[in-house]
C-alpha cells in the first residue's frame, strides 16, 4: 500500500524532485483561479493582453510569449492541466528543470510563431480579413505537446509508439474537424519538435543515470540527485 502511494506520489511534481514543474504548476493553479473567480471583464482584458496575436507579436513578442504561457485553456480541469503535470513531471525527472524547460519553450514558442507568421502574411496579401490580426491565442498547449513528443523518446518502444500513436490520432482528429486548423496544425508541429529533440534528451538522461525504459513514467533515472535544478480563444 505504501508502496503503491509511492508511485502515485513520483506521477506528480514536488519542490524537491522537480522545481520547474512544481513552480510552474502552483503559477497556473493561480492564474485558473483567477480566471474562474474574477470578473470576466477583467479575466477578457487579461487573455487579451496576453494573446500572442500578430499584432502583439509585432510590439512586444517576448512580453506576449511569457504572458500567453500562463494561462490553460478551460482552466485547472483541462486536459492539457493534467498532462502538463504528468508529462513535465516525467520530463524533469529525467533530464534536469532546465533541459525540461527548455523543450517546452521550444514547443511554444516556435509553433506559435509557425502558426502566426502566416496570418500576418495572409492578411498583408489580401487573403484574411484586418481582424484576424487580433486573434486570441494563448495557453500551455503547444508546450504540453512538445513535452510529450520528447517524453516519447525515453520510454521503451512498447510505451512510446502508444503514446504517440494516440496523440498524434487526437490532435490529427482536431485537424480534420477544422475547428482552429491554425491552431491544430501547431500542435502537430509541436508534438514533431518533440520528436526531434530525442537526441539530446536521450544524451541528458544517460548523463543523470539512465531514462529506465519501460518503469513508471515519473520515476527519476538510477542516480538522480534529488533537487535538480532547472486555449475559446486558441489553445496554443
Amino acid at each position: 500500500m505504501a508502496r503503491a502511494a509511492r508511485s502515485v506520489g513520483r506521477l506528480l511534481p514536488t519542490a524537491l524532485d522537480t522545481p520547474f514543474t512544481f513552480g510552474y504548476a502552483t503559477v497556473l493553479a493561480v492564474t485558473s483561479y483567477v480566471a474562474g473567480h474574477a470578473d470576466p471583464a477583467l479575466v477578457r482584458a487579461l487573455h487579451q493582453a496576453s494573446s500572442t496575436d500578430v499584432a502583439h507579436l509585432v510590439r512586444y513578442p517576448v512580453a506576449v510569449l511569457f504572458a500567453s504561457a500562463l494561462w490553460i485553456v478551460g482552466g485547472i480541469l483541462s486536459p492539457y492541466a493534467a498532462g502538463f503535470l504528468l508529462v513535465l513531471t516525467a520530463l524533469e525527472r529525467r533530464i534536469g528543470g532546465a533541459r525540461a524547460a527548455g523543450v517546452f519553450l521550444l514547443g511554444h514558442v516556435v509553433a506559435t510563431l509557425a502558426t502566426e507568421v502566416p496570418v500576418g502574411l495572409a492578411v498583408w496579401a489580401g487573403h484574411l480579413p484586418g481582424s484576424s490580426l487580433h486573434r486570441y491565442d494563448y495557453g500551455i498547449s503547444f508546450g504540453v505537446a512538445a513535452s510529450v513528443g520528447s517524453l516519447a523518446g525515453l520510454l521503451s518502444p512498447w510505451l512510446r509508439w502508444p503514446l504517440l500513436a494516440l496523440v498524434g490520432f487526437v490532435l490529427a482528429e482536431d485537424l480534420i474537424l477544422l475547428d482552429d486548423p491554425m491552431t491544430n496544425w501547431g500542435h502537430l508541429l509541436a508534438l514533431a519538435l518533440g520528436v526531434a529533440t530525442w537526441p539530446v534528451v536521450r544524451r541528458a538522461a544517460r548523463a543523470r543515470g539512465g531514462s529506465r525504459s519501460g518503469r513508471d513514467l515519473a520515476d527519476p533515472p538510477t542516480g538522480t540527485a534529488r533537487g535538480a535544478g532547472a486555449d475559446g480563444p486558441a489553445a496554443s
